[in-house]
């Protein structure tokens, strides 16, 4: 598994363990067809401070999260829904957790920044600033 390079740390993230059981088993089955996204995500997983549902902090990205953030390169701020890929529709705001903004976006506080590699491999600085999540997850 190959490490990304970043000339800052890496924000601590939180994730909710039976959530992050299902993401990984995910990102093992597309390993091949989306080896980057895949290895992004279980590098997270690997790191994250996994919580029981009555534990899990709600500021935190969680799949179904509704997430405001800020490509601090080029200012421009973005609102989306993190999503399974089944349910990804980028025109309606719903973005898969598989692809490398989604993973960047997994686990992260709101207010916290990390430098993520984009789909030309260039390292962008992303901060979120607004987590929304409709309820305390359910295990």
């Amino acid at each position: 598994m190959m490490t990304f390079r970043s000339t800052t740390a890496r924000p601590p993230i939180h994730l909710l363990k039976s959530e992050s059981e299902l993401v990984a088993a995910l990102a093992l089955q597309v390993e091949r067809q989306q080896p980057i996204a895949a290895e992004m995500l279980l590098e997270e997983i690997e790191r994250a401070e996994l919580h029981d549902a009555d534990k899990m902090p709600l500021d935190h990205v969680m799949l179904d999260s509704w997430v405001t953030f800020i490509d601090e390169r080029t200012g421009q701020i973005r609102k989306a829904q993190l999503v399974l890929p089944a349910n990804a529709d980028i025109a309606e705001g719903r973005l898969s957790i598989l692809t490398p903004m989604g993973a960047a976006l997994y686990g992260l506080a709101e207010g916290t920044s990390i430098e993520w590699p984009d789909r030309d491999g260039e390292l962008r600085p992303i901060r979120v600033a607004h987590v929304q999540n409709q309820a305390r997850p359910t295990q």
